[in-house]
């Protein structure tokens, strides 16, 4: 996969010799006799909206990390989601989500997918084959977070992709925790990869991107759909996660590494109650991960001994290395408290304590050890 990442999407030849494609700003394509007008249906380009030699760069690349039949590119991760959903929403349909699903993956569900006459359930994330007991002949899609969100369960994928193909329903997979690196849904059955570019595979923390990569059978519908929303990206954008994907090998086996190191520190912490982190042997999702995965990314989740919040400020207000802030994925390292109960409706979040999400960077993981030490020192 390294080599592949290496490769994927360039083409030399067909720029200069250039080694990264360029980018290619443009709206409109012109035809140069009115024979190649009437054929512009088959022309890899024809309207900047309908994709350009960059945006197609990275498409490749996607596809290639993925094991994808085809990828369809979106500005934003939210935008991935909101697409797939809508691609199989219709008048009483109905959708399984994962309790522990992306917040605006839920909002989606409530804002725009209910209006529409579209139904939903939320499902335990640890549900495994049980989740055939919650298909209808209506069940139009499920969804898949692995691990979920901020608090990390991880789902049996294998379980829950044989309950649906045994009913020929298609299932996503938000893959952005893994990078698409760690992990392969679609090798494992799964419809659809969903990731946010804007995490790992730019890794810079710049730009915003989402990607739908369509296992067999599924991409030209998909891709159809998109275009008939007027879905696309810039060739910027494009170009800043093509050129972040180079890296994405060497990077994601760093976050794997300091992170298991941070999550081990913190596992011996009196004032840390448990630590949510999938890698880790203590954690209940551990052989699920290790039988699908090849390793982990940099976030995870911990969580605190009860603390008031003014004591809490003298502990994040204090870090070095750490920043707050929203996203993750990127070179450098965040920490955020978070709250779960609030998006959850059929399990009940209750861990003890204040819940935090932490993102391990590519600084060196004795100097957060140390900066995380300082902090808790602080909080007592």
């Amino acid at each position: 996969m390294q080599t592949t990442l290496c490769h994927a999407g360039r083409h030399p030849e067909d720029h200069s010799g250039a080694v990264n494609v360029p980018v290619f700003h443009a709206s409109t394509i012109l035809f140069p006799t009115l024979e190649q007008l009437d054929a512009k249906g088959d022309a890899p380009v024809r309207y900047g909206r309908r994709g350009t030699p960059t945006s197609h760069a990275l498409e490749d690349a996607v596809s290639a990390l993925e094991g994808a039949e085809g990828t369809v590119l979106t500005p934003s991760g939210v935008m991935a989601i909101t697409v797939t959903l809508l691609a199989h929403a219709r008048p009483g349909a109905h959708f399984l989500i994962p309790d522990n699903a992306y917040g605006p993956c839920r909002h989606t569900c409530h804002e725009i997918l209910k209006p529409m006459g579209v139904d939903y359930t939320f499902y335990d994330p640890r549900i495994g084959a049980g989740i055939a007991g919650l298909l209808r002949e209506e069940t139009a899609l499920i969804w898949i977070e692995a691990p979920g969100s901020q608090t990390f369960e991880m789902p049996d994928i294998r379980a829950i992709v044989e309950a649906a193909r045994a009913r020929g329903i298609p299932t996503a997979l938000d893959n952005t925790w893994s990078g698409g690196f760690f992990l392969r849904p679609l090798s494992l059955g799964v419809t659809y990869s969903v990731q946010a570019g804007t995490k790992y595979l730019s890794g810079h923390s710049d730009v915003m991107s989402g990607m739908i990569a369509c296992g067999a059978g599924a991409h030209e519908r998909m891709k159809a759909f998109a275009a008939r929303l007027g879905v696309c990206v810039g060739p910027d954008d494009a170009y800043l996660v093509l050129r972040g994907m180079r890296t994405l090998a060497v990077r994601m086996r760093q976050h794997h590494e300091a992170a298991l190191q941070v999550a081990a520190w913190l596992e011996t912490r009196p004032e840390v109650l448990r630590v949510m982190h999938p890698g880790l042997p203590s954690d209940p999702g551990h052989a699920l991960w290790s039988r699908d995965f090849s390793g982990a990314s940099g976030l995870f989740g911990f969580v605190l001994a009860p603390v008031p919040r003014p004591r809490l400020a003298r502990m994040m207000d204090g870090l070095r290395f750490y920043g707050m802030g929203s996203s993750w994925g990127g070179f450098e390292s965040l920490l955020i408290p978070t709250d779960p109960a609030k998006l959850r409706s059929t399990t009940s979040w209750n861990p003890g304590g204040q819940s935090m999400r932490i993102h391990v960077g590519l600084e060196d993981p004795a100097d957060l050890i140390e900066d995380l030490a300082a902090g808790l020192a602080r909080l007592a």
